[in-house]
C-alpha cells in the first residue's frame, strides 16, 4: 500500500479532527487571497489535495491551478467533491516535473508530512517564476495548547509527536525559528507572516462555552497578531536577489 494512503483516515468525513480542519483550511486560503490582491499573480502550483477545502477558493481566484496528490485516496475522496475542471496530478513531491513557471507556489500543512523538508524547499525553486513567491502553512510546535500539553504531561517536549499528530502522519512540528531557517538556509526571504488560530483550550472544553462559533472566529482574528501562540504558522517568502 501507499504509505500516503495508509494515513487518510483523519481526512474522511466525521474524522475527530474535523471541526478543527474545516475551521483552518477555510480561513488561511482566504487570508493569502487578501494578501495577493493587486500583485497579478495568475498561476499556482499547489502541494496537496489535504481535505480539499483549499481547492475551490483558489480555483477561482488564480487562471492557473494544479494540485499536486501523491494518495490515489485522497484524489478520489476530493474528486466525491468537487468538479472536474480542478487539474489534479497524482504524482509524489519529490519525482514532479515540468518546464512550467508558477507566479504562487503553495505549501500548505504537507511540510510536517514529507520525509525530506529541505529538498522539497529547495527542488521547488526550480518551479516558481521571476519574483514569485511561495507559502507555508504548518502546524506550531510552540503554540498555546501545546504549551499547556507539556505542563499537564501529555507531552514530554513541544515537539513530541502526540497521538493526532500521528494519525495524520505528521513526521515532526515546526516553529517560528526552524521554519524561517529552512527558508533562509535555502536562499528565501520571509516578507510576510502571520498567526492561524490562537487556540487557549482544548476543543471539548469551547464546545462547552456559550457562543461557540463566535468564539472560533475571534480566536482565528486575534491569531492574526500572536503567531508564536498560534496552532498554526504562515508565511510568505521570496528567493533573495
Amino acid at each position: 500500500m501507499n504509505k500516503l494512503d495508509a494515513v487518510t483516515s483523519q481526512y474522511k468525513p466525521g474524522a475527530a479532527t474535523e471541526i478543527e480542519n474545516n475551521l483552518i483550511l477555510n480561513w488561511y486560503p482566504k487570508r493569502i487571497v487578501k494578501h495577493l490582491e493587486n500583485s497579478g499573480a495568475q498561476s499556482l502550483l499547489e502541494l496537496g489535495v489535504g481535505h480539499g477545502y483549499t481547492a475551490q477558493l483558489f480555483n477561482q481566484y488564480f487562471q492557473r491551478h494544479i494540485i499536486l496528490e501523491g494518495s490515489s485516496v485522497i484524489i478520489d475522496l476530493f474528486r466525491e467533491k468537487n468538479e472536474d475542471n480542478i487539474e489534479v496530478v497524482h504524482t509524489f513531491f519529490e519525482e514532479f516535473e515540468t518546464s512550467e513557471k508558477f507566479d504562487v507556489i503553495l505549501m500548505g500543512f504537507v511540510l510536517e508530512h514529507v520525509n525530506d523538508p529541505d529538498m522539497i524547499i529547495e527542488r521547488f525553486k526550480r518551479f516558481l517564476a521571476p519574483g514569485g513567491r511561495i507559502f507555508i502553512a504548518v502546524p506550531n510546535a510552540k503554540s498555546l495548547n501545546r504549551r499547556f500539553g507539556v505542563e499537564l504531561g501529555m507531552i514530554n517536549n513541544i515537539y513530541d509527536l502526540n497521538e493526532n499528530d500521528h494519525a495524520l502522519g505528521h513526521q515532526r512540528q515546526f516553529c517560528r525559528d526552524t521554519l524561517k531557517h529552512l527558508l533562509t538556509s535555502h536562499g528565501y526571504k520571509v516578507t510576510w507572516e502571520e498567526g492561524i488560530y490562537l487556540k487557549p483550550l482544548p476543543l471539548g472544553y469551547l464546545q462547552a462555552l456559550p457562543r461557540f462559533e463566535d468564539n472560533l472566529k475571534a480566536m482565528l482574528e486575534v491569531g492574526i497578531d500572536f503567531p508564536d501562540l498560534c496552532v498554526g504558522l504562515l508565511m510568505e517568502a521570496k528567493l533573495s536577489e
